[in-house]
């Protein structure tokens, strides 16, 4: 059972690790006043962009840089419709999803022939995991071994990121100018302005903070976990890093909390495949929807009330002198 409960954890932070990152992403997008629904898009994007530079220069970390460039590219886009031409944030967050998962698709095809995956990765072009010292020599010790040789160890280089960028994000956003300026943005772009801080700028940076965060996220779906891209191999999980990110409350820590529980849940759906009730078997589709079944239940009946940012959604006009 101890042995059972360490490998769920496991996989829980295997599992967890994009959908955290892509929370912190919309984190800073929606804490400057900015929807940013878009996480799902800018997740396949960087997971195809990420898997296929590092199938043809044969290296993780020249894959890791095209992710997340375009993944700040597409922020951009989404920033120069909703933030420069005001434009509707979810109409534009819904365009560049859709955009990704066809343009994945087809420049997969395109590219490498195998109905829109690109080759598999190994050596240097993906993220191996890190053996941590001593590992494999307690790997035999009882209870201290397999906490360190399995949950702690054997992790890839972004899973150790993610869990180190949560509490940076946490100081930035609560520690820093830029932080202070940033969620004053989202609470009363016109007194920000007022003050001389340029509401137009704050917002751009927090869009390009978003980028780097969900591309990082999605570099490591397709070269850290799968060491390939698939077609639609987000699966949703960036409009799980957004309820996740209401769940936490727009908080890098609640919000972390938020990614593992689901997480989890999607580890023991993966557990459970193939029990039975009684003679009857459990139905696969059953047991793949319940991560989300309980995602919807959770944030209906347990989150109590979350309140956004005031100015969350609303372009900012400045006001003539």
């Amino acid at each position: 059972m101890f042995e059972t409960i360490i490998l769920m954890l496991d996989a829980t932070i295997r599992v967890a690790t994009p959908l955290i990152l892509a929370s912190l992403a919309g984190m800073f997008s929606e804490r400057s006043g900015v929807v940013n629904i878009a996480l799902e898009g800018k997740l396949l994007s960087s997971a195809f962009a990420g898997a296929a530079v590092a199938h043809v220069t044969g290296s993780a970390w020249l894959g890791l840089l095209a992710g997340v460039a375009i993944s700040v590219l597409l922020a951009l886009l989404h920033g120069f419709a909703s933030i420069t031409h005001k434009g509707d944030q979810v109409v534009s967050g819904m365009a560049i999803n859709i955009l990704a998962t066809g343009l994945t698709i087809t420049l997969g095809r395109y590219w490498f022939h195998q109905g829109g995956q690109t080759p598999a990765l190994s050596g240097a072009a993906r993220f191996a995991p890190i053996h941590l010292p001593g590992a494999d020599a307690l790997a035999n010790t009882p209870v201290i071994g397999l906490l360190y040789s399995e949950l702690l160890s054997g992790h890839s280089i972004i899973e150790y990121m993610a869990f180190v960028i949560v509490p940076l994000s946490w100081y930035v956003l609560f520690k820093t100018k830029f932080g202070l300026r940033l969620r004053a943005v989202g609470e009363a772009p016109a007194a920000v302005d007022t003050a001389g801080i340029s509401v137009v700028g704050m917002r751009y940076g927090a869009m390009v903070l978003c980028g780097i965060l969900v591309g990082l996220g999605g570099v490591y779906l397709s070269v850290g976990q799968t060491a390939q891209f698939i077609p639609n191999m987000s699966a949703g999980k960036g409009y799980m890093a957004l309820a996740a990110l209401i769940f936490g409350k727009w908080r890098p820590m609640t919000a972390m909390s938020a990614c593992l529980l689901f997480g989890f849940l999607d580890a023991l759906a993966i557990r459970l495949q193939g029990v039975s009730i009684g003679d009857f078997p459990i139905p696969v589709q059953a047991i793949e929807a319940l991560p989300y079944l309980l995602t919807v239940f959770l944030l209906a009946g347990f989150i109590g009330k979350a309140i956004a940012p005031k100015a969350i959604g609303v372009p900012y006009t400045k006001e003539r002198e």
